[in-house]
């Protein structure tokens, strides 16, 4: 689950619409295609994963981003929720955190240099994220190899919540 806007604006400044779209997209959307295909995994008898891409932003609070890391900490919460919910089918539940990420949008937004290098000087690794280091880590979330991982949160952030 992939779905995400986010409407930058002072915490005084939300407004209704805002909200509502955001709790639409960042989070119902989520919850019902998730309900959707758990149903369907659990009539046909498939154990699997689910992975929901959340944010870094889910973990810090950022300026004017107050319904975007508010939504984003939902779907951490509901992530969990649906690991212990779907767990005794047999379906595992868990989010990627990352940082920015260079799709072509990030590259738009964050390829001056001026406004990226308060952001890129908290990155111990010095970089945004590049497309596949996040389908990686979904990669191996959906994989057998993180077959005893549920309700779990993958920072791919370049350790940002470190700094």
């Amino acid at each position: 689950n992939n779905a995400a806007v986010a409407e930058l604006q002072p915490f005084l400044q939300v407004t209704r619409s805002a909200l509502q779209r955001s709790l639409d997209v960042n989070f119902g959307a989520v919850l019902h295609v998730s309900q959707i295909v758990a149903r369907q995994m659990i009539a046909q008898g498939v154990p699997g994963a689910i992975v929901n891409v959340s944010s870094q932003a889910s973990k810090r609070a950022l300026r004017d981003h107050a319904v975007y890391c508010s939504t984003k900490s939902a779907l951490d919460m509901l992530s969990k929720v649906m690991a212990m919910e779907l767990g005794p089918h047999k379906i595992r539940v868990n989010t990627v955190n990352p940082t920015v990420v260079m799709t072509d949008m990030g590259r738009i937004n964050w390829s001056d240099p001026q406004k990226s290098a308060a952001m890129i000087n908290r990155i111990p690794l010095g970089k945004f994220a590049e497309v596949d280091d996040v389908v990686n880590s979904i990669l191996f979330l959906l994989s057998d190899k993180s077959a005893m991982t549920t309700g779990s949160s993958l920072m791919i952030d370049g350790g940002f919540l470190v700094s």
